[in-house]
């Protein structure tokens, strides 16, 4: 089975971000933007990096829904930011001006529907990769999840562009053996590692017990 890369997003607290620290994950999410009830400012999130840092393997998600770029620019010199996800209605242009001011690497959410790989050719050269999620009224950690069988033309497509594609929406312990059936490139989960909206480290343990990842975390 094809080892997937783990993102654990959604982190509001100091105790999350611990909790996702100390796990295996790759890749470690806070949302900044007001539409999400796990929202965080930039100066919380300030503290909580003056008392905790990143594994050496792991790598921190800024996400960001339809924000000037100005306030991700910001952002992106008062925190750690490894990558920037755009999880809005981000045009080509605008993502194109802001990675010229920011200089990193930037995903993009697409919402999924029968559109999802045209929308991802719109992105192709810009973007340096593919956050597939469950298109909700809400943006993001809706616990949802979409059709799975469309997953192997999504990774074909993020494989042809070079890019990676992580799937989001409604991912937890007890459907993640189902969906690494598809051999995700990536796995993006925020609720499916909660329980009463804090992560909750025996899901976490589930998560990477079955996702098979064997990164150490010394």
């Amino acid at each position: 089975m094809k080892q997937p890369l783990l993102k654990f997003c959604g982190n509001h607290s100091l105790n999350d971000l611990a909790l996702s620290i100390q796990s295996k994950a790759h890749f470690i999410g806070i949302v900044f933007a007001k539409e999400s009830r796990r929202s965080v400012i930039v100066s919380e999130a300030e503290v909580w990096f003056r008392k905790i840092g990143l594994r050496a393997y792991q790598k921190l998600v800024a996400v960001f829904v339809n924000s000037p770029a100005a306030v991700i620019q910001d952002a992106a010199m008062r925190l750690p930011i490894d990558v920037i996800q755009c999880h809005g209605n981000e045009t080509v242009d605008e993502i194109v001006d802001l990675k010229l001011q920011v200089k990193k690497p930037i995903w993009k959410a697409i919402h999924q529907d029968q559109h999802t790989v045209f929308k991802m050719r719109k992105y192709e050269g810009v973007v340096d990769g593919f956050i597939i999620d469950t298109k909700t009224v809400q943006w993001g950690g809706s616990g949802i999840s979409f059709d799975w069988k469309h997953i192997p033309l999504y990774m074909e497509e993020a494989k042809r562009q070079g890019v990676h594609c992580f799937i989001a929406g409604g991912i937890g312990p007890d459907n993640i053996d189902h969906l690494l059936a598809y051999e995700p490139d990536g796995i993006d989960i925020a609720s499916g590692i909660e329980t009463e909206l804090k992560k909750d480290p025996v899901k976490i343990r589930q998560i990477e017990r079955k996702a098979g990842v064997i990164y150490e975390t010394t």
